[in-house]
C-alpha cells in the first residue's frame, strides 16, 4: 500500500509498505529533503531504503518489553510491528506520521499530543482485558513506545504521562526515577521530574511528556549516525562533532552534567536512545539536549552489592572513565546536596520490599559519590589555575630587550 511519510502537515517523501511483512519495499518522490528522519539519507544525498525501514521498525514496541506476551495473546500475534499502520505510525516522541494515499486525514485531527487515545493497548500491556473486549482499538502512543520496562501513556488533567514499571525483585527503578529527579532538582540540572504511584500496589513513576505540539525528540542515536564517523574518533568526540555539523547548542555543558549525574547514582544504562535533543518540527531549528530523563537502571536496582563498580553507557563502560570526560564542574554545589539522604530514604520508604538497611546504604554511597565530585571539582579548578599560570608566566618573566648585555660588535641581545 502506497503512504506519504508527514512531518506534521509537511509532506517528506512517498513510500509503499508491505503490510503484512511491515517494511517499506520502496521510496518514491521526496517531497521535502529538510524533514527527512534524521539519518535516513544515504551517502549520495537521497533517501535509503534499508535506513527507512531500520527508522520504521525502530517505532513498533520492542520484542522484550514487559508484558509484551500479554498483549500477544489477547491479539492472537506474534509481534507487535503491526501496531505502527494502526495508528498511522503516530508517536508522543515526534511529529512524525504515515498517511495513506486514499486518505485526507490531517495532523491537527489524530495527533496524539493535541487529541485523546485508546487506552486499550495500554491496559493489555498492563495485563488487564480492554474496556470493551469486542471494539478494540488500536489508535494509542503505546505502539509506538521504546524501551524494555512496562510502560503505558495516561492523559492525567489533560496532561500526557509516561507511566513505567519495575523488575523484581525490589521493583526499584520508579523509586529511583524519583530520587534522581530530586537530586537533580537540588543540582539545577534540567530535567523531566518524576512522581511516584501505585496500581495494584506495584510502583509506578509518573512523567509528563516534556514535548509539544510544535517540538520533537531525536535520539543521541540519530544524532551520532548523522555523520561518518572518522578513523581516530572516540564515540564522545564523535558526536560533539555531529552536534557542530547540525548547529545544536551548550552541548558540553549540558552533557557535563548529565555525565556528573550518572556517576553520582551510577546509572547502567544512559545508552544513545535515553537522552536526546530537542528541535523544532516546523522550523528543524535545534533547541539543545533534552532534559534529562529515563534514570530507573542506577542505583545498584537489581543487585545486593551496593557501592560495587557497575558498566555504563554510552561513551566508556567504567563510570570513573566516563566522568573523566567531564571538562567542568564549576556549577556543581555539594551544599545543595544537604539533607539529601533524608530525603532518598523517605522515598524508598514507601517500598514494602525494600527494607530500611538497604536505602540508608544507597543513601550513604549516594552521597559518598557525590563528595568524590567535589573533590574532583577542586582538582580542575586547580589545573586551569596551573594552566593559566603556565600560559601567563612567559610574558611575565620575558626580559626585555634593552635590559640584555650588548655587544656593539654582534648587535643586541648577541
Amino acid at each position: 500500500m502506497n503512504y506519504t511519510l508527514m512531518h506534521k502537515n509537511i509532506e517528506v517523501v512517498d513510500i509503499e509498505i508491505n503490510e503484512s511483512a511491515v517494511a517499506i519495499t520502496d521510496v518514491g518522490m521526496v517531497h521535502n529533503l529538510a524533514h527527512v528522519p534524521l539519518g535516513v539519507q544515504s551517502m549520495k544525498g537521497g533517501i535509503a531504503l534499508d535506513e527507512m525501514n531500520d527508522w520504521l521498525k525502530g517505532r513498533s514496541i520492542p520484542s522484550n518489553r514487559a508484558g509484551i506476551r500479554n498483549l500477544y495473546m489477547r491479539l492472537g500475534r506474534e509481534s507487535t510491528a503491526h501496531l505502527i499502520l494502526k495508528c498511522f505510525a503516530l508517536s508522543l516522541s515526534d511529529h512524525y506520521w504515515i498517511r495513506p494515499w486514499n486518505s485526507d486525514v490531517q495532523w491537527s485531527q489524530i495527533n496524539f499530543f493535541q487529541n485523546d487515545f485508546s487506552r486499550d493497548v495500554g491496559e493489555m500491556l498492563f495485563g488487564r482485558e480492554p474496556a470493551d473486549k469486542k471494539n478494540i482499538s488500536l489508535m494509542s502512543p503505546d505502539n509506538t513506545s521504546e524501551g524494555w520496562l512496562k510502560k503505558r501513556w495516561l492523559i492525567i488533567d489533560g496532561k500526557r504521562v509516561l507511566a513505567k514499571g519495575g523488575t523484581d525483585p525490589w521493583k526499584q527503578e520508579p523509586y529511583n526515577e524519583v530520587i534522581a529527579s530530586a537530586i537533580m532538582r537540588r543540582l539545577g540540572i534540567t530535567h523531566v521530574p518524576y512522581t511516584l504511584m501505585f496500581d495494584s500496589g506495584d510502583p509506578l513513576s509518573l512523567c509528563e511528556n516534556f514535548l509539544s505540539p510544535e517540538t520533537e525528540l531525536v535520539s543521541a542515536w540519530k544524532v551520532f549516525h548523522s555523520q561518518s564517523m572518522r578513523d581516530l574518533d572516540a564515540d564522545y568526540s564523535h558526536l560533539l562533532r555531529c552536534c557542530g555539523e547540525l548547529g545544536i547548542p551548550n552541548v558540553v555543558a549540558e552533557i557535563d552534567k548529565m555525565l556528573t549525574l550518572d556517576y553520582i547514582i551510577a546509572n547502567e544504562d544512559r545508552h544513545f536512545n535515553n537522552f536526546g535533543f530537542i528541535r523544532n518540527a516546523e522550523t528543524l531549528e535545534w533547541l539543545g539536549l533534552a532534559p534529562i530523563f529515563d534514570c530507573g537502571t542506577s542505583l545498584w536496582h537489581n543487585s545486593l552489592e551496593i557501592g560495587t563498580p557497575r558498566k555504563c553507557q554510552p561513551f566508556k563502560e567504567n563510570h570513573e572513565e566516563q566522568f573523566n570526560l567531564v571538562s567542568d564542574l564549576s556549577w556543581f554545589d555539594i551544599g545543595a546536596l544537604k539533607g539529601a539522604e533524608s530525603e532518598i530514604e523517605a522515598i524508598f520508604s514507601q517500598s514494602h520490599v525494600i527494607d530500611e538497611t538497604r536505602s540508608k546504604l544507597i543513601a550513604k554511597i549516594i552521597l559518598k559519590r557525590a563528595e568524590f565530585v567535589e573533590e574532583r571539582k577542586l582538582e580542575l579548578v586547580k589545573l586551569k589555575a596551573t594552566t593559566i599560570e603556565e600560559l601567563t608566566l612567559p610574558r611575565e618573566a620575558a626580559v626585555r630587550a634593552e635590559d640584555l648585555p650588548r655587544d656593539k660588535s654582534r648587535g643586541v641581545g648577541a
